[in-house]
């Protein structure tokens, strides 16, 4: 176990450092200069030129680079003489709109963005499991045919339509929501959870669809296998069988793929946020597109491949819990 962890962890930190440099070369040495975007149009050579020195972009390309490893794990310095600021590790940059530590405008962003995460995956997973165990022991029946039928709906509406259409419906028609705004959870619980209903919903209607569709298949291919068989043999009851024999197995795929959606969307849900005016780290990422604000961009990939690579690892962890069929050396 000790060796496929540390196995899985060296894997990561490589997979980790190869998309920090081929987004680095991507955002910073294949994209226009930031000095000139930063001193606008009335700017002189000599402002631009000290805006570089400033920014470290008049070192070599390897030497940025390894200036950026090292304000990961150290910190590092930005400018020179009085006017040198220090960015404490993890440091991902200096905005180069904001004039503010990219690392700040994420943490201050980043709860935000893991409540809508964890709201829909709460919401996505309750609804496709208990969708495709439906559909699945109900196979051929209108039951089935229903949920089916609902499942490629989902699947079909882009999730910024519905987003548009909810706001309509829920909010300008029938007046039932509020438009989410900024309310802390300690100064109105009520009013917060309010806020979160239609993103969440939003979000996890999509992801619902396919985990229906996934679920329904795995639970259809379990309930023939021959421990499902014997379990019927002996006379359990069907709701148990269902339950204990043959959804457990069938979840290890799901926890899969949800471990893998749900660290990819604390990387930020750019079309939900953006839609809703949620500040979170999908609309800081859709404002810095937007104004090409290069590090803030490097620094919101860095972190959805971040999360994505934590979670890809913490689901093959637990893979052995759901499935004793599965084992960590099946895993590795």
């Amino acid at each position: 176990m000790t060796r496929y962890v540390v196995h899985r962890l060296l894997g990561m930190v490589l997979v980790l450092f190869l998309v920090c440099l081929f987004t680095y070369i991507i955002f910073f040495a294949l994209s226009p200069d930031p000095a000139v975007q930063i001193c606008g149009k009335n700017c002189t050579p000599e402002r631009i030129d000290q805006i570089r020195e400033n920014l470290g972009l008049t070192d070599p390309f390897l030497t940025q680079f390894l200036h950026f490893l090292q304000g990961l794990f150290v910190g590092r310095e930005y400018g020179s003489g009085p006017a040198t600021v220090f960015c404490e590790a993890p440091c991902l940059g200096y905005s180069f709109q904001t004039s503010q530590f990219v690392t700040d405008m994420i943490v201050q962003r980043l709860p935000v963005t893991a409540v809508v995460a964890l709201g829909a995956a709460v919401l996505w997973l309750l609804m496709g499991v208990i969708g495709g165990l439906l559909s699945a022991v109900r196979e051929g029946r209108f039951t089935d045919r229903f949920i089916t039928g609902l499942t490629l709906g989902g699947m079909a509406v882009p999730n910024y339509v519905l987003a548009l259409a909810m706001q309509y419906v829920l909010v300008v028609w029938l007046q039932w929501l509020p438009f989410p705004q900024t309310v802390r959870f300690a100064d109105d619980p009520g009013q917060w959870f309010l806020n979160f209903i239609m993103p969440w919903t939003v979000l996890a209607i999509g992801y619902a669809s396919a985990y229906t569709r996934l679920t329904r298949a795995n639970v259809i291919e379990t309930l023939d296998e021959n421990f499902v068989r014997t379990a019927r043999a002996k006379g359990l009851r069907p709701s148990l069988v269902w339950r204990r024999h043959a959804l457990r197995p069938a979840l290890t795929p799901v926890v899969t793929i949800a471990g893998m959606d749900f660290a990819g969307l604390l990387g930020g849900a750019l079309i939900t946020e953006s839609v809703f005016g949620i500040n979170g780290v999908g609309k800081l990422a859709a404002d810095s597109i937007t104004k090409n604000d290069q590090p803030v961009i490097l620094a919101v990939t860095l972190l959805a491949a971040f999360f994505v690579v934590v979670g890809n690892m913490l689901v093959d962890l637990v893979y052995s819990a759901i499935d004793p069929r599965v084992g960590v050396g099946v895993a590795a």
